[in-house]
């Protein structure tokens, strides 16, 4: 038979698939366990390891420090117990293990396990919330004890409250505090009690017991009843080790059944103490404050606006003097000030009057335009001198001008071309001569060119 390798699974791998079975068994994972304790050991780190087991079976089991460190007893060899944990795999070994996380000694197991599920069912309804818990009155006008009217817990209440605060009524409500008869006896006690509105603070309580014996204050009928109650509940149920369901309702949990009584009410005595230390404490201030006022009087009595109280009036009649003739100086300034100001206002408002402004209008008019024809004539004049100017420049350069003194220009016969050297004409051609008045027309039989500095005129035309 031919295997595939994808469905071959390796020793780690098939115990991580037991253990996540294992891991995701709800039942599994909140399981209550009989047992007796053997091979215990209590490592260094703290943890416990042992083996839980019966007539027919057994199981490793751990507990670790962070869960057995609450524990009320130190579990041995032998020892039987109800374990509350879960099952996982421990995959080195490929073992199933018990984790423990909470352990009791066996003989109250199903009261156990019944006082663990009220008493989770309550916390998650939020009945041992804090936010919820109210104050007790430091100074209750009555007190209602809910207990066994034969018990010790009675005798202990009422002797110390007589003891620490005598004036305070105390009203007994006796009921049963043990038996099946007791949780409803003592819920309609705390509902009794609401009803009539007569103390402002209820003990509820007992003396020590067994479990079983307490177990009353377990009952959900009362937890709800201190729940329900307008009255704030001290709870005072065995001694101060015992942890009652009735302990997390209550708005306070007293150790014993004499420290309820205790934080009941305050004591009388330390009050008279107080209040005598209040009162010693008024009169020394009391005297102190007699004391500064009597000095405080003297030092008046001294002062020199007692001895001679007209001095206090001088020199304030002085400054009034002063303040007087300030006042008409300053009055007499603001006048003259105001006048000044009042003609340079005037001034000002008639230089801004629309007739003396039409009229210097008018003069900056006048004023302008003379300025405008002078400029005009000064510019013409000048712009006559300069083309006078020009005008000669221009008559001085004139070829005619030269002519004038005896020059004259040669052409070629088609009087486009100035004759200007012997290269620019051929004996026979015709030329053209210009002269001063007029134009003659000629022939060149003979050209000669310079020989020297002064030139010689040769040739004709």
């Amino acid at each position: 038979m031919r295997v595939n390798d994808a469905d071959v699974l390796s020793v780690k791998q098939l115990t991580r698939y037991i253990k996540a079975r294992l891991e995701n068994d709800a039942t599994l994972q909140d399981v209550w366990v009989r047992g007796e304790i053997s091979n215990f050991t209590r490592h260094t780190s703290g943890h416990f390891y042992f083996t839980l087991k019966d007539e027919a079976s057994r199981v490793k089991s751990i507990m670790f420090a962070s869960h057995n460190q609450r524990l009320a007893f130190l579990p041995k060899e032998g020892t039987k117990v109800i374990a509350r944990g879960n099952i996982s795999v421990y995959e080195r070994d490929g073992a199933y293990q018990f984790y423990v996380t909470h352990m009791q000694p066996d003989g109250i197991g199903s009261l156990y396990l019944a006082y663990e599920q009220l008493k989770k069912k309550l916390d998650e309804e939020g009945l041992f919330a804090e936010y919820r818990k109210r104050p007790i009155p430091r100074f209750p006008r009555a007190i209602g004890v809910i207990t066994s009217p034969t018990g010790a817990a009675v005798r202990d209440i009422i002797i110390t409250l007589q003891r620490r605060f005598p004036s305070v009524p105390v009203l007994l409500h006796p009921v049963l505090v043990q038996g099946t008869q007791a949780a409803p006896a003592i819920a309609r006690a705390i509902r009794t009690m609401n009803e009539r509105a007569e103390v402002d603070v209820l003990i509820v309580g007992r003396g020590g017991g067994s479990l079983e014996e307490l177990w009353a204050f377990n009952e959900e009928a009362v937890a709800r009843a201190i729940y329900h109650s307008a009255i704030p509940v001290i709870s005072a149920v065995g001694h101060e080790t015992d942890f009652t369901i009735a302990d997390f309702v209550a708005d306070l949990r007293a150790a014993t059944p004499t420290a309820a009584a205790e934080l009941a009410v305050p004591h009388a005595a330390e009050l008279r103490l107080q209040v005598a230390q209040l009162a010693q404490r008024s009169r020394r201030s009391l005297a102190k404050l007699a004391q500064l006022q009597r000095e405080r009087l003297a030092r008046l009595v001294r002062s020199p606006a007692l001895a001679q109280p007209r001095r206090l009036v001088q020199q304030p009649s002085q400054r009034l003097d002063r303040l007087r003739e300030q006042l008409g100086y300053r009055m007499q300034t603001l006048y003259v000030r105001g006048k000044e100001r009042k003609l340079r206002l005037e001034r000002s408002l008639s230089a801004y009057s629309p007739k003396e402004q039409l009229a210097a209008a008018r003069q900056r008019t006048q004023t302008n335009r003379r300025q405008l024809v002078q400029a005009m004539q000064a510019a013409l004049r000048a712009s006559g001198s300069a083309l006078d100017t020009r005008m000669r420049q221009l008559d001085a350069l004139s070829p005619l001008k030269v002519m004038q003194r005896g020059y004259s220009l040669v052409y070629d016969d088609n009087r486009k071309k100035l004759i200007k050297s012997l290269g620019d004409v051929q004996i026979g051609d015709m030329v053209r001569v210009r002269v001063t008045d007029g134009m003659i027309g000629c022939h060149v039989w003979e050209m000669e060119e310079n020989a020297g500095d002064e030139g010689n005129q040769g040739g004709g035309a």
